[in-house]
């Protein structure tokens, strides 16, 4: 279950690693004003807010990457505790869309259907005891 538990952590790290580069590099961009419904002037306006957001994503990222790295160097406790905290606070920013932002319901489940996974099997996996 942790190795599961991992693969999912890993693939919400790669998906908020690309949504920082969203935000913080390429907010200006055509494609990624396209991607987030904005035009060329709401991107200008907002780039600051975005540049700092992008930020919050590739740091949860960072932390749930630490997980895997302690998990997969033999400390499994350490590990599942940072791919918790990493990925479930990737999953309530993911609710915190949806619950705000129903139209923004797919951007929402792309943000948090790895973390949910992520934290499901990291949870079976303390609750059965390893």
């Amino acid at each position: 279950m942790l190795t599961t538990a991992l693969i999912f952590a890993a693939l919400a790290a790669l998906v908020h690693v690309y949504i920082f580069v969203l935000e913080s590099l390429r907010w200006t961009a055509p494609a990624t004003r396209k991607t987030f419904g904005t035009t060329a002037a709401e991107a200008e306006s907002t780039k600051d807010l975005a540049f700092n957001q992008g930020f919050y994503n590739l740091f949860l990222a960072v932390v749930a990457v630490a997980g895997i790295i302690a998990a997969a160097s033999g400390h499994h406790g350490v590990g599942a505790a940072l791919v918790l905290a990493g990925a479930g606070s990737m999953l309530a920013a993911g609710l915190v869309l949806l619950i705000s932002s129903p139209s923004k319901a797919k951007a929402a489940l792309v943000q948090a259907a790895f973390p949910l996974l992520a934290v499901v099997f990291a949870v079976v996996w303390l609750i059965s005891g390893h």
